[in-house]
C-alpha cells in the first residue's frame, strides 16, 4: 500500500515528455541571464525559479554551468499551478525548451537526468512528481553528475557527516530502528541515542496526510527508507518531513 499511496515512485518516464508537468501556461520569453543553479532572468526582467527541484552538491566554479549550458539565450515556455512570486520576487515555474522534436524539453527533467539536481518532493501532481522522480532515478542508477560521488547519499548512521550538511538539502538513507512519539512530534530514530543520532521528525499536523496515503508511521519501524529535506541541528541532526513524498520506502528490508 505504501508504494501506491504517495511515496516517491520511480516510473519509466522520459523528462522529454512534457505531458507529465503540462500545467497552465504562464508565459514565454528568452533567457537573458542565468542567476544561479536553479533560477534565471528573462529579457523582459522576470526572474524565474525552477519549481520541484533543488540543486545537487557541486564543486566550486560549477554553480551555474549546467543550467547555463541548457538555457543561455534560449526561448522558453513557463507552466505552473501558481505564478505567485516567492519572497524574493522569483516566479516558480516548470520550464520547457523549444525542441526540433515533436515535444518540448522539460528543463527540470534534463537537470535531474544529468545528476545536476535533486527532486524536492514539493510537487503534488502525481504525474509530474513521477516524471521528476524517474529522471532522478535514471541519473542515480547511472552514477551521473552528483551521483558519481559515493557520498551523495548520506548514511543515516553517520551523524557527523549529516551535521556537516546543516542548512542544506540532503538525501539520507538508513534503517529506522524505532518510531516514538513525544508530545506533538513523531520521531523516526536511526540510532539508539535519541539526543545525538539522526532522526526524522513528523509533526501531528502531518498525520492526516499520511493517513490519507494509507501509511501508518509505525510501519516504518525496522524498514529501510530514503528521506530528503533540509538538515537541522536539534541536539542531533534532524530532517522535518512536511510532505509525504519526502520519504521513500526502499527494498531489501
Amino acid at each position: 500500500m505504501i508504494a501506491t499511496c504517495g511515496l516517491i515512485l520511480f516510473a519509466a518516464t522520459s523528462p522529454a515528455d512534457a505531458a507529465g508537468c503540462a500545467f497552465e501556461p504562464q508565459g514565454e520569453g528568452r533567457v537573458a541571464a542565468v542567476v544561479d543553479r536553479r533560477s534565471f532572468r528573462l529579457e523582459d526582467g522576470r526572474e524565474v525559479l525552477l519549481a520541484g527541484i533543488e540543486p545537487a552538491m557541486a564543486e566550486k566554479g560549477s554553480r551555474t554551468s549546467a543550467l547555463a549550458t541548457l538555457m543561455a539565450g534560449r526561448e522558453v515556455t513557463l507552466r505552473g499551478e501558481d505564478d505567485t512570486p516567492d519572497r524574493y520576487g522569483r516566479q516558480p515555474a516548470f520550464v520547457f525548451l523549444a525542441s526540433s522534436e515533436t515535444s518540448e524539453r522539460l528543463v527540470q527533467g534534463l537537470l535531474l537526468e544529468q545528476g545536476e539536481a535533486l527532486v524536492s518532493a514539493t510537487v503534488t501532481n502525481k504525474d509530474c512528481a513521477s516524471l521528476l522522480a524517474a529522471a532522478e532515478a535514471a541519473a542515480r542508477q547511472a552514477k551521473r553528475g552528483a551521483w558519481a560521488d559515493p557520498a551523495a547519499i548520506k548514511n543515516a548512521e553517520s551523524s557527523v557527516d549529516i551535521l556537516a550538511r546543516i542548512g542544506q538539502f540532503t538525501v539520507i538513507e538508513g534503517k529506522v530502528l524505532s518510531v516514538r512519539q513525544a508530545g506533538a512530534t513523531t520521531y523516526l530514530n536511526f540510532g539508539r541515542n535519541w539526543t545525538r543520532d539522526f532522526a526524522v521528525t513528523i509533526s501531528r499536523r502531518m498525520l492526516p496526510a499520511f493517513e490519507t496515503a494509507g501509511i501508518a508511521l509505525k510501519s516504518f519501524e525496522n524498514r529501510r527508507i530514503r528521506v530528503r529535506g533540509w538538515v537541522e541541528a536539534r541536539g542531533g541532526p534532524r530532517i522535518e518531513v512536511i510532505r509525504v513524498g519526502q520519504i521513500e520506502l526502499l527494498g531489501g528490508n
